[in-house]
């Protein structure tokens, strides 16, 4: 019976001493595994960039032509195992194109999810009340790389040494329309601009490319940004043509423009109609061919359009060569539930500027230090770029003192009903 006893006690001490054995083993597994995975070249971790954009609302069109260009070159580039070995990743939040919710993702983004970087945000409403943030956050070395908006607030003090910008300026854009409506001789412009930031600075660069011929502007109106293809545009019409312009300048965006050159070629107003790069002339001709009705008026007639980045048509550029190579094979739309619906375009000018963003975020990546990289050394990264060939026959040039790297403006009109590059103004001239 007593030899029974300790028969049970003996098992147990073997259990336990099988049990703190295999504890050990784990503990010390555990120590060594990061070693032994970094020995079997286990990838680092990724560098995760935050972007707020609208991938909601009437402008929704915007940030996710903006977000897929951006996939179509980082999927490429991650596919074939990223840079320095580390894999670029998107971390994409809806702000609707409203300031408030912009704020926001912006604290989230930088406080919660420890992006490396803020990342090709949308709209000039939402980036300029970001801004102050930059330089809360300066402490932690917070950049805003190539956000898509031309205005001047983030190209100058105290804001622009937080941000660095691949497009050219609403001034350059504007001065360029001037330019050319004037050389035609079209001189009495009228301006369309949305009620906030970004339209007063378009505004601003159309009435002050005036001043350099002596000129003012013929007539102005404004429009709410909430404004969407459905609203009605025939106080601004109406406006405008007691102007009696000779061509009209619009600062808004797609749906908006759309709707207003709509009811301008209703109210039987024929004078050119141009926009710039954020109005989205892809989106804004889609609608236009849509809203046309069988035998009635073409609302795309008579259209040009300021960019910032060349044709997509253009083959012959390598970047845009790649750009549609890799957009049929990689470009995605926002992850579920993030953007309401929408059809994407093939090709447009707003994704093939945040496929260039992509090119030259990962080439920052790689002239950052491969084991080690940190947000202070980005400035540094960035402002390396000098005489960068981008493939789209201009050299793209950044230094501490020059946070813009592109200045060059493109134009395109609409030619049955598709968007072609413009290079010969004689037929704006006249009346």
């Amino acid at each position: 019976m007593g030899s029974g006893k300790r028969q049970p006690a003996a098992g147990l001490f073997r259990v336990a001493a099988s049990v703190r054995l295999a504890a050990a083993l784990c503990l010390c597994l555990l120590t060594l595994l990061p070693n032994a995975l970094a020995a079997a070249g286990e990838p680092p971790a990724p560098l995760v960039f935050g972007m707020s954009a609208p991938f909601t609302g009437p402008n929704r069109g915007l940030g996710i032509e903006y977000y897929r260009g951006i996939t179509a070159y980082l999927s490429h580039v991650n596919e074939q195992g990223g840079v320095n070995g580390r894999r670029i990743e998107i971390l994409p939040l809806d702000d609707g194109y409203n300031p408030e919710p912009a704020v926001r993702n912006t604290i989230r983004l930088v406080r919660e999810d420890k992006v490396f970087a803020l990342f090709s945000y949308v709209g000039t409403p939402t980036v300029s009340r970001v801004l102050p943030l930059l330089e809360r956050f300066q402490d932690e070395h917070v950049t805003l790389l190539f956000p898509l908006t031309g205005a001047r607030l983030h190209r100058e003090p105290p804001y622009g040494r937080y941000v660095y910008n691949l497009r050219a300026s609403y001034f350059e854009e504007t001065r360029a329309l001037v330019e050319h409506f004037v050389a035609a001789g079209r001189t009495r412009l009228a301006v369309l601009f949305q009620e906030d930031a970004y339209g007063r600075s378009g505004w601003d660069g159309v009435r002050r490319a005036l001043t350099t011929y002596n000129l003012e502007l013929a007539g102005e109106a404004a429009y709410a940004r909430s404004a969407g293809f459905d609203a009605d545009f025939g106080p601004q019409v109406r406006v405008l043509a007691a102007s009696k312009p000779e061509a009209i300048i619009t600062i808004g965006t797609y749906a908006a423009c759309a709707a207003f050159i709509r009811d301008a070629r209703d109210a039987g107003l024929t004078a050119p109609i141009a926009c710039v790069s954020f109005s989205d002339a892809d989106n804004m001709v889609k609608l236009l061919l849509q809203a046309r009705r069988p035998g009635g008026q073409d609302y795309t007639v008579r259209l040009v359009c300021s960019q910032v980045v060349p044709s997509y048509q253009d083959v012959a550029l390598p970047a845009v060569a790649l750009y549609r190579r890799l957009m049929d094979r990689y470009a995605q739309m926002p992850p579920e539930g993030l953007a309401e619906p929408y059809a994407p375009n093939r090709y447009s000018s707003v994704s093939l500027e945040g496929f260039l963003n992509a090119v030259v975020l990962a080439e920052v990546v790689r002239r950052m230090p491969a084991a080690n990289p940190h947000r202070q050394d980005i400035p540094a990264a960035v402002e390396s770029l000098k005489d960068f060939d981008l493939g789209i026959g201009v050299p793209l040039n950044f230094s501490s003192g020059q946070h813009q790297a592109l200045n060059s403006i493109y134009f395109t009109t609409v030619r049955g009903g598709v968007l072609v590059p413009l290079t010969d103004w004689t037929e704006w001239s006249g009346s």
